[in-house]
């Protein structure tokens, strides 16, 4: 059997959770949702996928986004819960021969964008928060380090992951993004009465950091807008959406909305992956829709 997942927080502790629930004999093929969603991911019998579009072929489907609601009968769980990894572990019961509690806790806060504006701000104090901030899933190449984190967490309480050397490094380097980061968000965002429009084009690379940082930083706003490369040859744009967590007043359903631009997501945040040549239209349009803020369900 094999997990198929995105190298995200969710996904590695869904990964960790699959490896001790299910027979795993085959490496983790991560993968993002945009590729699940344009068919290009190869998917087996025997593959159990998590966090991710359902796939007809394979065995086991966990997942918990509002834009992925299963129209036929599966086996495994769906739930709009706050974490994917959250549906595993109620699934299992009680098999588990370690407490995650504490672990499923966490992840469902940090992937329902569930913070003080502390912790926001300072995640360094927080250990779940910085780890999550070191797995951003852009590069294939750091696929050793998701599967060491997958490791680290099926063995390991928090205290003891974050002594690892290599956990440690990406750790200091996640600081010093977000300290880097924080001067390049503030340069290229702009506020459109209640929306946030961060554009990265401009830049040869795209930053790395916190990506709740644009909520401290525009309070007012309460929806944002990031767009970006998907890569160097700059032929298809990234558009990212995200509720804010601070001022929760956007009645938009993010995911409903960029599902019409063969994205998707959960109801507040998501993203959409364009053709840069029609990136200005789906730009302009998403933000049309924000600003009117109006219920789309």
């Amino acid at each position: 059997m094999r997990i198929v997942t995105r190298p995200d927080f969710d996904g590695v502790v869904c990964a960790a959770l699959l490896f001790e629930a299910e027979e795993i004999t085959e490496p983790i093929q991560w993968v993002e949702p945009n590729d699940m969603q344009k068919g290009a991911v190869s998917v087996q019998p025997g593959d159990i996928i998590a966090n991710l579009p359902y796939h007809e072929d394979c065995s086991l489907w966990f997942d918990h986004h509002y834009t992925n609601q299963p129209e036929n009968s599966f086996e495994g769980a769906y739930k709009m819960a706050p974490s994917a990894a959250g549906v595993i572990y109620e699934y299992y019961g009680d098999i588990w021969s370690r407490n995650y509690d504490e672990l499923i806790r966490e992840t469902d806060r940090i992937d329902s964008a569930d913070l003080t504006m502390d912790e926001v701000l300072h995640p360094e104090n927080y250990p779940y928060i910085l780890l999550s901030m070191t797995l951003t899933g852009r590069d294939q190449s750091d696929a050793a380090y998701w599967n060491r984190v997958v490791d680290l967490l099926r063995t390991r309480d928090i205290d003891a992951i974050l002594q690892d050397l290599e956990v440690q490094n990406r750790c200091r380097q996640v600081i010093e993004q977000n300290r880097v980061f924080k001067s390049l968000l503030e340069d290229h965002s702009r506020l459109i009465e209640q929306v946030t429009v961060t554009d990265f084009r401009p830049l040869a690379e795209a930053p790395q950091g916190n990506r709740f940082l644009v909520y401290s930083l525009y309070p007012q706003a309460v929806v944002s807008v990031k767009i970006r490369y998907e890569g160097a040859d700059k032929r298809k744009v990234i558009i990212g959406v995200g509720h804010s967590i601070f001022n929760r007043n956007c009645k938009v359903n993010v995911g409903l909305m960029l599902a019409g631009f063969g994205g998707g997501g959960h109801r507040g945040a998501g993203s959409c992956t364009v053709p840069a040549d029609q990136a200005e239209e789906a730009v302009d349009t998403i933000v049309g829709t924000l600003l009117k803020n109006e219920p789309n369900e």
